[in-house]
């Protein structure tokens, strides 16, 4: 599909200045299932798709905790996924160790993104074709970062990767200026919320979702089935407005057509999206 005389090699640049390999692993985060992150002043919440290749399976794991101050959402191959959160579990227990404090967010974040940028220059490696959302709490607040293949990260207020994640950014970026000031619970509802946008024929509930929360005084952990189950009950009763109030905006908003527009582009069959 996309063969061409420059992909054969990491290290190969084509003429337009490209990198086809590491288009290749960023396209692999695409196809995975979504993955959110939103963060406030206090709290930093993680929300998954939990997706099976089959019924007769269990679905992956896609959230990781890394430490009690800091977690882990991924989407794409989740092997590696598996492998750059074990290298954060490592670099989170040697400072701890060598230094008695809990390692800074941004200083980890780096770090991992110094270890995807090397596989972007070496022949006989590949990109890893996994994207991370890095979320958790230091000394100077709630941060969450993206970690791309390319070995680029970027800090944001809340963000969304994976299949049809498009439809959960729109839903985001019309809501992020409230973030800063929310509350645990209306920061959980915000992140089911926009989950939700990206299922396509399907009803969310506790048994296809994975909702995790770190915070002040808060360790890293993952809800269980009954409290999210509960919060989606809460929010089917109360709070159904809030999505067709996004979608008004939507039609109303001429600049927002374009980003419908590309949400399709995530719809394909991806044989990676677990």
């Amino acid at each position: 599909m996309f063969r061409n005389q420059y992909d054969t090699d990491v290290t190969t640049w084509s003429p337009a200045g490209r990198l086809f390999q590491v288009e290749y692993a960023m396209e692999a985060v695409k196809q995975g299932s979504a993955a959110i992150c939103l963060r406030s002043k206090t709290h930093v919440i993680f929300a998954c798709l939990n997706k099976a290749n089959s019924e007769l399976s269990s679905y992956q794991k896609k959230i990781f905790k890394v430490d009690d101050h800091i977690g882990v959402a991924i989407a794409g191959l989740t092997a590696d996924g598996r492998v750059l959160s074990r290298y954060m579990r490592t670099e989170c227990i040697n400072y701890s160790y060598s230094y008695e404090s809990p390692l800074p967010v941004g200083r980890l974040v780096v770090q991992l993104a110094d270890k995807a940028q090397v596989c972007t220059q070496r022949s006989w490696k590949r990109p890893y074709g996994v994207g991370l959302l890095v979320g958790g709490l230091d000394e100077s607040g709630a941060h969450l970062y993206y970690n791309c293949p390319s070995g680029n990260y970027f800090e944001y207020q809340a963000f969304a990767i994976g299949s049809r994640s498009q439809a959960a950014k729109t839903y985001l970026e019309r809501r992020f200026e409230t973030f800063m000031d929310s509350s645990r619970e209306s920061l959980l509802k915000d992140a089911l919320f926009a989950l939700r946008e990206t299922l396509q024929g399907e009803k969310l509930t506790s048994s296809n979702c994975t909702v995790s929360v770190v915070g002040v005084g808060e360790a890293f952990h993952t809800l269980d089935k009954e409290t999210i189950q509960a919060l989606i009950n809460e929010f089917e009763i109360a709070g159904e407005e809030a999505p067709a109030e996004v979608s008004e905006q939507a039609a109303s908003d001429q600049p927002a057509a374009p980003e419908e527009g590309a949400a399709p582009a995530d719809e394909g069959a991806a044989p990676m999206d677990i």
